[in-house]
């Protein structure tokens, strides 16, 4: 029987987002990571008008987020624009992969942006 928040056991983990080990805030989202032994999940929940360079990227001082990151888009849309140039929008159902170089990132539309990340977690959205 599945175990409502958290299960352990010697062969298995199981873990839940509704009880994150850690939730990162800044104005318009949250970074929510569960640890699961030696790899760290992320959700990132991003309302309409979210923009890295202007949530995340101020707050650190960095123009473009240059982690590598691997996901999976749950809701909504956004984009990932290159500084060369190239912007590849992400929506729901896409799995993603986005190169260590620098890049900016925004919700499209009107409806809040959440996506799974199983690479880049450990130091996004970190000040």
């Amino acid at each position: 029987m599945l175990q409502p928040m958290t299960a352990a056991i010697d062969s298995m983990i199981l873990r839940r987002f509704d009880a994150p080990d850690e939730v990162r805030t800044f104005e318009k989202g949250r970074y929510e990571i569960v640890h699961l032994k030696r790899m760290s999940l992320g959700r990132a929940i991003y309302e309409p008008g979210w923009r890295w360079s202007q949530h995340i990227g101020a707050r650190v001082g960095q123009q473009f987020c240059s982690a590598e990151h691997v996901g999976y888009v749950l809701a909504g849309a956004a984009t990932a624009a290159f500084a060369g140039g190239r912007i590849m929008e992400m929506h729901a159902g896409d799995a993603f992969y986005i190169a260590p170089e620098p890049h900016d990132s925004w919700v499209l539309g009107d409806s809040p942006y959440i996506s799974l990340h199983m690479l880049g977690v450990s130091g996004y959205g970190k000040t």
